[in-house]
């Protein structure tokens, strides 16, 4: 059986840099940072006091008030942008097709802002002060199981968590799912909303976090020398896949197509990066895509901005690619929205697939001093125009978790 084409037919986005898809692009092709001093909570006895927040975020424009008040922020983020990315598709839902269409959004950490305020509450009050929603409100499969029930998607209902691989498998599994004849229509991608005392405590402990307080907006730099460290966002990403003919036969815009998707695991250590597990989920999703490296223009790289991480994907690319890596322009987005850990994958990837829509690679910023061991082109500072017609989209995961995608112009 020949597997089934698939396609990208709808965007979502609630992101650092913007609400919805055009405002969260505009400012990621203009080079804005969405990372400031924390706001959520007082920082100042924490080593890392920076993270991309989600601004002049109304869940009510989404989600009725008495659901809203029941969610954790996570669901919200994805909940909204899977609206979006459902509505830019223009897709009816009706009884003929309501079984065939499902969700696959997942999230890295899921509900822990209301984990913690629960535990406050409990530790006051007992169990009896315990909300009956409190566990409905924070489990990572509630985006897809809320998305399903508002817009009657009656297909496949998954969740996965793969930490910060976490929307780049979610996107790569729901288009095997169409690929095998499961679906013809999915909503995936990754949300998350983890900028907590808890989750910060925890990643700072880890000494996983840049302490660039001073200057929060050049904290994330990708590739510099000076980084020192992952700034945390928060957000989600949702776009919509489609079978190709499914797509073509009710005259829908088509974005891109997604045509490979590779996985690895490093077996190695679970937080320490290993270059041959994201060669292999490279390699793997090349090899899907029926592409040769060759083929490839374009790198949204998960580029996290941690010293031993940003190495080990050059590092990574550049045995994959061989002499070629130094034709490919690399970059990444985390440099303007912090790192989404679950939410990254979603986002990124609508990243590249506009990227190749509108034929232009976003700039990588806060490269002042490039490290001279990370020497690829990474599209410094300034957004590119360019030829894409093959791109390929990173993350990798806690764990030693991988996931690679290949997005083809069309």
């Amino acid at each position: 059986m020949s597997k089934r084409r698939v396609v990208v037919t709808g965007l979502g986005l609630i992101t650092p840099v913007g609400i919805g898809v055009a405002e969260s692009w505009a400012n990621i092709i203009n080079g804005q940072s969405g990372i400031g001093k924390i706001t959520k909570f007082d920082c100042s006895s924490f080593p890392s006091q920076v993270a991309g927040e989600v601004k002049n975020f109304d869940p009510l424009a989404y989600i009725p008030p008495k659901d809203a008040r029941r969610m954790d922020t996570f669901i919200q983020f994805g909940i909204a942008a899977g609206i979006e990315a459902f509505k830019d598709s223009g897709i009816e839902v009706n009884d003929s097709n309501s079984e065939r269409i499902g969700v696959s959004v997942g999230s890295g950490i899921g509900g822990i802002n209301l984990i913690e305020a629960t535990g406050e509450v409990f530790d006051e009050g007992g169990v009896r002060k315990v909300s009956p929603f409190f566990i409905p409100g924070t489990i990572i499969n509630m985006i897809s199981g809320n998305l399903s029930i508002m817009l009657n998607l009656k297909g496949p209902n998954v969740s996965i968590v793969t930490a910060c691989t976490t929307g780049t498998h979610s996107i790569g599994d729901a288009a095997r799912i169409i690929e095998y004849g499961d679906a013809d229509v999915m909503l995936a991608g990754g949300s998350e909303s983890a900028i907590t005392e808890l989750s910060v405590a925890g990643f700072s402990s880890a000494k996983a976090l840049s302490s660039r307080n001073d200057d929060p907006k050049t904290a994330s730099r990708p590739w510099d020398k000076d980084r020192d460290g992952f700034v945390i966002g928060e957000g989600a990403g949702v776009m919509v896949l489609e079978e190709y003919e499914h797509a073509k036969q009710r005259g829908a815009k088509i974005y891109a197509e997604l045509s490979g998707y590779g996985m690895s695991a490093d077996a190695y250590h679970i937080t320490a990066p290993n270059m041959d597990g994201p060669r292999r989920s490279i390699m793997n999703a090349l090899k899907n895509a029926h592409v040769n490296t060759d083929n490839v223009q374009y790198i949204n790289a998960h580029g996290t901005s941690t010293p031993l991480g940003d190495l080990n994907e050059t590092n990574a690319i550049k045995a994959s690619f061989g002499n070629y890596a130094k034709k490919l322009v690399v970059n990444s987005t985390k440099s303007m929205t912090g790192h989404l850990l679950g939410g990254a994958g979603g986002i990124e990837s609508i990243f590249t697939v506009l990227a190749i829509h509108n034929q232009i690679s976003p700039p990588t910023i806060n490269i002042f001093n490039q490290d001279p061991e990370c020497d690829l082109d990474y599209c410094a500072n300034e957004a590119r125009p360019m030829k894409i017609e093959v791109a390929l989209k990173n993350n990798f995961g806690f764990g030693g978790t991988n996931g690679s995608l290949v997005f083809k112009r069309i």
